[in-house]
């Protein structure tokens, strides 16, 4: 069974070899689809395609950034000396050194003077570079699977989130539903004593009374809010158990658990049962915020 999935996360590799060195980091953020953002060196075109094709394979949700830095290993350059600089300073220098005014120059000194070593370009070994390319391809990899287990061990944190989260919401609906049985009752007996206040006694006005507190009472009940919130709560909790990138679903359910809630507000006769569902819209909030970090 797939495990639960975050959309934040860190990974990183290093490694050298065929003339270079080099240092990979793959980073995400949360996003509502799968976008992935690429920065190579020179000379590898090919990477960008194949970091683009491993992130597509393991994550369906979020901003996902590559960024390979990568430099040819100096001691792999070829490097010449420049004497003709080198003369030119020694010929300037003479006439302090005979004055005695200066010590003649040692060789690391002359050496250590700007310009007098130069890097020459060369030429990439096309073989060499194909190499690097290959190892370069392989590290872009277990960085990806690092952001992975880094966005997995999120999913791990938030399955537990979002569990106790679903725990509160059902417990408010249980005190809802205990409410609930009540204000038909309350919505019933309120009618009725405030239509014998203004129309008084007597066989017409009581079955009317009856009638008119039977047909509010209907209004006012909120079973079906109740039953379809249990609904919504069991697919939640499948949904977790199930794993995998079920953030765009549970993202559609906390909408239908908030069209509900708002319902139940609405039909609220008593104080009791308002409170219960302002908890309610909170409690679902809250779960939604969570929501918004799921693959």
């Amino acid at each position: 069974m797939a495990e639960l999935s975050g959309m934040t996360g860190f990974g990183r590799s290093e490694g050298a070899g065929a003339g270079w060195s080099w240092a990979v980091e793959a980073r995400s953020v949360n996003g509502r689809g799968l976008e992935v953002r690429f920065r190579g060196p020179a000379g590898f075109d090919a990477l960008e395609r194949t970091a683009r094709e491993a992130a597509q394979s393991r994550f369906q949700r979020g901003q996902v950034s590559i960024s390979v830095n990568a430099r040819r290993l100096e001691a792999e350059a070829p490097v010449r000396i420049n004497t003709d600089l080198a003369r030119r300073l020694l010929d300037a220098g003479e006439p302090w050194i005979a004055e005695g005014r200066v010590l003649r120059p040692t060789l690391d000194g002359l050496l250590s003077l700007k310009g007098v070593i130069e890097a020459e370009s060369a030429e990439a070994d096309p073989e060499a570079l194909a190499e690097a390319g290959t190892l370069l391809a392989a590290s872009v990899t277990e960085a990806l699977e690092g952001l992975r287990s880094a966005r997995l061990e999120e999913g791990r944190q938030l399955s537990g989130v979002l569990g106790r989260r679903l725990d509160e919401i059902d417990d408010l609906v249980r005190q809802a539903g205990a409410q609930a049985a009540e204000q038909v009752e309350a919505v019933r007996g309120r009618f009725q004593r405030r239509l014998s206040d203004l129309a008084g006694e007597g066989p017409d006005v009581a079955e009317r009374a009856f009638l008119e507190a039977a047909a509010l009472a209907v209004k006012a009940d909120v079973r079906e809010e109740l039953d379809r919130l249990d609904g919504h709560l069991a697919s939640a909790r499948t949904l977790l158990s199930e794993g995998g990138a079920a953030g765009r679903r549970l993202d559609f359910l906390t909408q239908e658990f908030m069209r509900e809630a708002n319902t139940l507000c609405s039909k609220a006769a008593t104080s009791a049962l308002t409170r219960v569902g302002l908890d309610l819209k909170a409690a679902i909030d809250q779960f939604r915020e969570q929501v918004q970090n799921v693959e």
